[in-house]
């Protein structure tokens, strides 16, 4: 099955299930990061960090779960491992790179997954596959154990059917994560306008409406952010720099083709890109922080369009568009939620939460009232 690389023995006693997309070391097991290029990867002798707050959690790891090779892609392809297929729109994308961990939790062979985001790679998969997911602050989770071992852009983070479960998966990955927050009735929200699909924005703002009657605080539209679209451009020119120094030394005969590409064209990226990069960062960073100083937190779409085709993807295509909401709050290292909408039943629909760095309590706080509103109809705010 191509949602697992490689699995362990499942106990009969543990009552939550885990799978690790292969890109973080679980002792026992090769971490090969979906590559032929690292196939023949001795078994890691350490667990990553995360994986030991896991264990000692009492989880059950059961495998490592596959993934757009190198983590460097959006779309989920893997032509050396398999790819994924999206359990709940099997015609589109399960969406890259933590196509695995999204698809296992989607299908239910597990209770939550764990993910790396670099640019939207736990978000994106997540929103495709009609999952909730979380790009913590940066740095909250350890990356130590992590491939590749050094990014200022990346995140490791849960995935779950829900947002009862993605809490419980994060209180279990991070020791310092106090779950349960009470949303405060004065919370102030902010939805930033972007292009969005009609019908994505007709269930977000069905969604807000009824949220907004149980609140004292306030929900308004904000413009988008003026460092929002360079801030796209800038992580990526950022990640591209970072994975060249990261893999430049694979054998590219091994690669997938579209990887190979890709980080044959990150090797021109010069330095004088990435320190103008480094300066969108800041700009970008000191424009949300200002934001955060009037909402506590901001709402927007998780995707621009509909995923593509599955078909299209096998095919060659690449749609680096798809992260185009996700990826800019991966340079600010805010933290960043994405949860399931319903209301479509041909194409997927989510909503994304970001706040303050370090209050990433706050967006279960919020997601927990959206999802009662959108699952359950009722709202358990100031009871």
């Amino acid at each position: 099955m191509s949602n697992f690389i490689s699995r362990q023995t499942t106990s009969t006693t543990a009552p939550v299930t885990v799978a690790i997309k292969d890109c973080l070391d679980v002792a026992g097991l090769p971490t090969t990061c979906g590559s032929a290029a690292f196939a023949d990867s001795l078994p890691a002798s350490t667990d990553a960090e995360v994986v030991k707050h896991l264990r000692d959690s009492g989880v059950d790891i059961v495998g490592k779960t596959n993934l757009h090779e190198l983590a460097y892609g959006m779309t989920g392809v893997n032509l050396h491992f398999g790819t994924p297929l999206n359990p709940r729109f099997p015609a589109l994308i399960t969406g890259g790179s933590s196509s695995g961990s999204a698809a296992a939790v989607a299908a239910g062979e597990v209770t939550f997954s764990v993910g790396t985001d670099t640019g939207g790679s736990i978000r994106v998969p997540a929103a495709c596959c009609g999952i909730a997911g979380l790009k913590p602050t940066f740095n909250r989770i350890s990356r130590k154990g992590a491939t590749p071992a050094e990014s200022s852009l990346d995140a490791i983070g849960p995935m779950a059917r829900d947002i009862a479960t993605l809490e419980l998966g994060m209180s279990a990955m991070d020791p310092s994560f106090e779950p349960g927050m009470a949303l405060p009735a004065d919370v102030r929200l902010g939805r930033i306008k972007v292009a969005d699909t009609a019908a994505n924005e007709k269930a977000m703002d069905n969604l807000l409406n009824q949220l907004s009657g149980h609140l004292r605080g306030a929900l308004s539209v904000v413009a988008q952010p003026v460092w929002f679209k360079p801030a796209f451009d800038a992580a990526l020119t950022i990640m591209n720099s970072e994975v060249w120094h990261s893999f430049h030394g694979l054998d590219m005969s091994k690669l997938g083709k579209d990887v190979a590409i890709r980080l044959q064209n990150a090797s021109g990226v010069s330095a004088q890109a990435v320190d103008q990069a480094e300066q969108v960062r800041q700009a970008f960073t000191d424009e949300l922080d200002t934001l955060f100083n009037d909402f506590d937190v901001l709402i927007l779409p998780s995707l621009p369009a509909k995923p593509m085709q599955r078909e299209a993807a096998l095919a060659g295509e690449v749609d680096l568009n798809i992260s185009l909401f996700t990826r800019p709050f991966n340079l600010s290292g805010h933290p960043a939620l994405v949860m399931p909408l319903r209301g479509d039943a041909s194409a997927p629909l989510s909503i994304q939460l970001v706040t303050r760095k370090n209050e990433d309590e706050l967006l279960f706080a919020v997601a927990r009232q959206l999802w009662e509103i959108e699952h359950h109809g009722q709202s358990g705010i100031g009871e």
